[in-house]
């Protein structure tokens, strides 16, 4: 084909598209409406196509500086990495996108490509020591079931302990698990000392140490555990009703107002009161099941039950 031809074949196209979106009936110029989704001609109105798709994004924005705070690309940053997600990650299976199985040299590639990738990501000590208190951070909260918000201030803590050096002289698992331990307690989620034991790899007296140490040098502001908000865990973990559930929420709402709070075990306090309201709503347990559950002692809960009840009879009386 000589360029003679080939230049009056791409004329003759560029005519045809150009006829394509020129509206049938008036020949005038197309006009795309995004809000409705249709094409109309913007001479005579007319509408030539309906229901078309929106490539744009699925928010709005009033002025330049919103925009610009709204456009994105890719996951949204965390703090619960220690590269806050800007990294690369190779998946671990080596399968191509189709899921077919690599060959052996591209297996052996891929190998070196996660260790220099893992290399590349844990520059220096400090990083290292960042990403594996993370990890611990991670785990215990999974461990505990606190939702990912606790998670998020319990690592921004760490890296606030970190880079105001306050890790010299104390193990990466104390700071990691005072952190979950103050970040509960900020969330209103809180967990007792005991549960936080249980998950964590330190001891309880290097946790209670730890914790009043970083939050005195942060200066964090950690309000004293309200004993209601272990009642729903409590009785989700009973299977109580929500009955027995208010009712328990009553008797401490009573000893507040009695100041028979005061100096008491929060975790021993709500224990208590659910076992009160299961006997006052004729609902069947035992004080070695709420033990088992609120992780106390039976004693405690005795004498706690008393308490709150003596605390309810003086109100009334009152």
């Amino acid at each position: 084909m000589t360029d003679s031809r080939l230049r009056t074949r791409e004329a003759d196209e560029s005519t045809d598209e150009r006829a394509d979106e020129a509206c049938p009936e008036c020949a005038g110029n197309l006009v795309m409406d995004e809000e409705r989704g249709e094409t109309v001609c913007g001479e005579c109105g007319l509408v030539v196509e309906t229901d078309e798709i929106d490539r744009g994004p699925e928010w709005r924005a009033f002025d330049a500086a919103e925009k610009d705070e709204k456009s994105r690309v890719g996951a949204p940053t965390t703090n619960m990495m220690h590269d806050k997600g800007l990294s690369t990650n190779i998946d671990w299976r080596d399968q191509d996108a189709y899921g077919n199985s690599l060959s052996s040299n591209q297996r052996q590639k891929m190998q070196r490509l996660r260790k220099w990738n893992e290399r590349f990501r844990t520059r220096d000590s400090k990083e290292r020591n960042l990403k594996q208190a993370l990890g611990e951070i991670d785990r215990m909260a999974s461990a505990l079931g606190l939702p990912e918000n606790v998670r998020e201030t319990a690592s921004v803590i760490y890296r606030r302990a970190l880079d105001e050096d306050l890790l010299p002289g104390r193990s990466i698992e104390g700071v990691s698990t005072a952190a979950v331990y103050a970040a509960a307690r900020q969330a209103g989620v809180p967990r007792s000392l005991d549960e936080i034991t249980e998950v964590s790899r330190v001891e309880k007296s290097e946790i209670a140490r730890t914790y009043r140490y970083v939050i005195r040098e942060l200066g964090l502001e950690v309000q004293p555990a309200d004993p209601e908000s272990y009642v729903p865990r409590f009785a989700s973990s009973l299977e109580m009703s929500d009955e027995a559930e208010h009712r328990a929420r009553t008797l401490l709402q009573n000893a507040k107002e009695q100041g028979v709070h005061s100096g008491k075990s929060p975790v021993g306090l709500a224990a208590a009161a659910v076992y009160a309201a299961a006997l006052l709503t004729n609902e069947k347990t035992t004080q070695a099941v709420v033990s088992e559950v609120a992780d106390i002692s039976e004693v405690t809960i005795r004498n706690r039950y008393h308490e709150l009840l003596e605390a309810e009879q003086g109100l009334t009386a009152a």
